[in-house]
């Protein structure tokens, strides 16, 4: 049988996005880098906030907009959420010191991957569309489809 390389499902509200969520973070083998894509409010920050507190963040879950990154240590392993919008190209990425969170065994769940220009791997991309008043959300392994090269 083929593998299966991409997955759909419609997400009706917020609360079934963190349904989606928590089942994905009992599912996810580690390490493991992820790509979100998705407009803005499309909700790939609340899908990160949902498999923190599957994995059992209980304390404040701060958006890493402008910090870059926001990492949590949990009972699997530590999680790095990375919101990539304001890095200008890889070498900006570079010195604020990005790469080094893809050099653990974590999970690192990565906001807005494009504005990496495919300087490190993905083996998961999760793209959320609106749709209608809910999201759909698309699993496919490996990088976005912008991303890969020929």
């Amino acid at each position: 049988m083929a593998r299966i390389l991409e997955s759909q499902q419609f997400l009706a509200d917020e609360a079934a996005t963190l349904a989606f969520a928590a089942r994905f973070a009992s599912d996810v083998t580690w390490p493991c880098s992820v790509a979100l894509r998705g407009e803005l409010g499309a909700g790939k920050t609340t899908f990160a906030r949902g498999v923190l507190r599957a994995l059992g963040v209980s304390g404040p879950i701060k958006s890493p907009t402008y910090a870059l990154v926001e990492s949590y240590a949990t009972a699997r392993g530590e999680v790095h959420h990375l919101d990539a919008y304001r890095i200008e190209s890889p070498e900006d990425f570079e010195a604020r010191g990005g790469f080094e969170y893809f050099a653990s065994p974590s999970l690192r769940l990565v906001e807005w991957p494009e504005r990496l220009h495919g300087v490190v791997p993905f083996d998961l991309t999760l793209r959320f569309d609106h749709e209608g008043d809910g999201r759909r959300v698309t699993v496919s392994h490996g990088a976005p489809p912008a991303e890969r090269v020929a």
